[in-house]
């Protein structure tokens, strides 16, 4: 039997969301490449979703970098 800790020691709820934010994130950026003429909105909108997803790749793989060994 799985005890609490083993479960939460896989990280799934961190994970998923990581996959969650890649994937919109990707998502975000076909959308773009498929318009015909981007407006500076829309430009503007995926720049800070790139961005915000720099910042959160940074900070997910600063907490993989301190985890337990």
């Amino acid at each position: 039997m799985i005890t609490v800790e083993q479960f939460l020691a896989w990280k799934i709820l961190p994970r998923c969301m990581m996959l969650a934010s890649t994937v919109m994130s990707w998502r975000c950026a076909e959308w773009f490449m498929e318009l015909d003429v981007p407006t500076a909105s829309q430009s503007a909108f995926v720049s800070v979703v790139m961005g915000v997803m720099t910042g959160v790749f940074g900070i997910w793989m600063g907490h993989e970098h301190k985890g337990e060994k």
